[in-house]
C-alpha cells in the first residue's frame, strides 16, 4: 500500500493535461426473442426471469477501447441485450494517450506472468490518467459498474463508491501472475463489492474483494461475425481480398500478441505445409487502441514470413471486418488458436460456432470450450500443433464430427444469453446481500466453471445438495480438488461441506440428465 502510496504523490507532476471526460460508445438495437431457435428455450426463459427484480436498475460497463478485443465485442452484445431486458446500460470507455496504454500492457502482461517492471513513473502516469479520467464522473448516476480488466481498475480510488455497486472484471490469466505487478494493481480492488474471473484457478489467493463470481465470456450467434454465410458468398469474400478457396486454408484469428505466438502457428504450418504442398495459412489480427505492442507482432511476423506467398496476413486496418472473419473461420479446414496464455480465447467458440475443428494451446479458458473431447485437439508445442492439423486435414470425418460435437457445446454453455444471466445473478445477489444467495448459486450453476447450468451434463450429490455441471471434466476437477471449489461455495452461499473427505463418500451418481 505504501508503494502505491508513493506513486499517487506523483501523480499530478505526471500529468501533461487532462483528459475528456469518459466517453460512451453507441450500440445497436437486440432482443431476446431474437435468440429464439439458436439459444436453448430454457436458458433464454432463465434469462428473462432474471431479469425481472432489476428492470429501472442503472448499470455501466467501462472498458478501454470500443473495438480491437474481445471485450469491446461482449460489451457490443451485452449492453443492448440488457437495455431490451428492461435494465438502464450504459458503455463507456477511458481516455489516454500511448504511454499510458503502454503502461497497462505491461500491467496486463505481468498480470499473465511476464517479467516486466513498472517504473515509478510508469505508476504515476498510470494513476495521473486514471485520476483524469475520474474528473467529473458521477458515480450517482449509476447502481452498478463494471470495470473491465486494468486499465480502469484505479478509477474507484479517486471517484469513490457513491450508492453504486462495483465489480472488477478480469478477463486475463491471473493463474502466475508477476508478483509487483499484482502487489500494485492489487490495493485498487479492496474497495470493490465483487470481482468476476473467467476461471477458478485465475483467482489470486490474496485478492481483496469478498464475494467473487466465476462467469467465462460467451459469442454472440447475432454478431455478423457469427451469422450463418452462404458458403458462395463466403468463397467470394475470401476471393475478393486474395485467397485462393480451391487450395486448403488453415486460419488464426487473434490479436498481434507474443501470447496468442503467431510464430509458433507459422512453424508449425510450414511442418504441415511438407506434406500439404498447397496449403495456405491465414493470420487475421486486429489493431486495437489499448494495444501499442501490436505493432511489434505485426513486423515480426511480416520478418518471418518473407516472401512465402501462401501465407496471408490481414488486420482491421486493411477493411478485414466481421464478415471477413466469418469466411475466414467457415471455409477453413482448421482454425488455430496457439495461445501460450489466454483469458478464454472467443475466437475458439467462434469457430466451432461454424463447425470448425480447433487446433488450440492447453491454455486458460480454451480447455473448457473444448470439454469432454468435443471440438478439436489440444496442443502443447508447435510440433503437437503441426501433427494435430496434418491429423485433421488427412481424416475428413473425424474433423467434421469434432466441429459438430463443438458446435453443440457453444450452443449450450457459450452463446450470449447465458454470460447475460450470469451477470444479472450477480447483480441481484449483489442487491439483495450475503443472506439472499446461497441455494440459487448452489444449484443453478457449475460449481467449477460458474456457468449457469440449464440441462446439466454431469451431476453429483455433495452432503444432500445437487450439484451439476456442463463437463465430465469439470466434475472430474471437483472430485480431484474439492477443497479449491466448495470451499468457495460454502464461503458465498453459507452452506457448509465437508471439504476434507475423500472423493468416495461424495455420493456421485455419475448422472447424465
Amino acid at each position: 500500500m505504501a508503494e502505491a502510496h508513493a506513486a499517487r504523490r506523483a501523480t499530478r507532476a505526471a500529468a501533461p493535461y487532462l483528459f475528456p471526460m469518459l466517453a460512451s460508445v453507441d450500440v445497436g438495437a437486440s432482443s431476446l426473442a431474437s435468440y429464439r431457435g439458436l439459444a436453448p428455450d430454457d436458458l433464454l426463459d432463465a434469462v428473462a426471469d432474471a431479469a425481472r427484480p432489476l428492470r429501472g436498475a442503472r448499470v455501466l460497463h467501462l472498458n478501454a477501447t470500443p473495438y480491437g478485443g474481445g471485450v469491446s465485442e461482449l460489451l457490443r452484445s451485452v449492453v443492448p441485450l440488457l437495455i431490451d431486458l428492461g435494465v438502464v446500460a450504459d458503455w463507456r470507455i477511458i481516455s489516454g494517450d500511448e504511454p499510458f496504454f503502454q503502461v497497462t500492457k505491461a500491467i496486463h502482461n505481468g498480470l499473465q506472468g511476464a517479467a516486466v517492471e513498472l517504473s515509478d513513473a510508469d505508476k504515476a502516469r498510470y494513476l495521473a490518467t486514471s485520476r483524469a479520467n475520474a474528473a467529473g464522473f458521477d458515480t450517482k448516476a449509476y447502481d452498478f459498474i463494471f470495470v473491465h480488466d486494468p486499465q480502469p481498475a484505479a478509477l474507484l480510488e479517486f471517484t469513490g463508491k457513491g450508492d453504486a455497486r462495483w465489480i472488477w472484471r478480469s478477463h486475463i490469466d491471473t493463474a502466475n501472475a508477476n508478483a509487483a505487478v499484482w502487489s500494485f494493481l492489487r490495493p485498487f480492488l479492496a474497495e470493490f463489492d465483487a470481482s468476476v474471473f473467467t476461471m477458478a484457478e485465475f483467482v489470486p489467493s490474496d485478492l481483496p474483494t469478498q464475494t467473487v463470481a466465476i462467469i467465462p465470456p460467451a459469442i454472440d450467434p447475432r454478431n455478423p461475425k457469427n451469422l450463418a454465410l452462404p458458403t458462395e458468398t463466403a468463397r467470394q469474400v475470401l476471393e475478393w481480398i486474395g485467397v485462393r478457396t480451391e487450395r486448403p486454408l488453415v486460419t488464426q484469428v487473434s490479436r498481434f500478441d507474443p501470447w496468442k505466438d503467431p510464430l509458433g502457428v507459422i512453424a508449425a504450418y510450414r511442418i504441415v505445409r511438407q506434406e500439404v504442398p498447397d496449403l495456405q495459412l491465414a493470420l487475421v489480427g486486429s489493431m486495437a487502441t489499448d494495444d501499442p505492442e501490436g505493432w511489434d507482432m505485426y513486423r515480426a511476423i511480416r520478418a518471418a514470413i518473407g516472401d512465402d506467398k501462401q501465407i496471408h496476413v490481414f488486420t482491421n486496418l486493411v477493411g478485414v471486418g466481421n464478415v471477413e472473419v466469418n469466411a475466414f473461420q467457415a471455409l477453413s479446414k482448421v482454425v488455430i488458436q496457439k495461445s501460450l496464455r489466454e483469458g478464454f480465447g472467443l475466437v475458439v467458440a467462434e469457430a466451432l460456432w461454424k463447425g470448425t475443428p480447433v487446433v488450440a494451446g492447453r491454455a486458460g479458458g480454451i480447455p473448457l470450450q473444448m470439454a469432454d473431447g468435443t471440438g478439436g485437439l489440444l496442443v502443447d508445442s508447435v510440433e503437437e500443433c503441426a501433427r494435430a492439423v496434418a491429423t485433421l486435414l488427412r481424416n475428413g470425418p473425424q474433423a467434421r464430427a469434432l466441429g459438430d460435437s463443438g458446435r453443440e457445446r457453444v450452443r449450450r454453455h457459450f452463446l450470449i444469453p447465458r454470460l447475460v444471466l450470469d451477470e444479472l445473478s450477480l447483480m441481484r445477489q449483489l442487491a439483495a446481500g450475503a443472506a439472499a444467495r446461497g441455494f440459487e448459486w448452489l444449484s443453478q450453476r457449475d460449481p467449477v466453471c460458474g456457468m449457469a447450468i440449464q440441462g446439466a451434463e454431469e451431476t453429483m450429490t455433495v452432503d444432500g445438495v445437487t450439484l451439476r455441471f456442463c463437463s465430465r471434466e469439470c466434475r472430474d476437477k471437483l472430485i480431484a480438488a474439492p477443497e479449491r471449489y466448495l470451499s468457495k461455495l460454502a464461503g458465498s452461499s453459507g452452506t457448509a461441506f465437508h471439504t476434507g473427505l475423500p472423493s468416495a463418500p461424495y455420493h456421485s451418481d455419475a448422472g447424465r440428465s
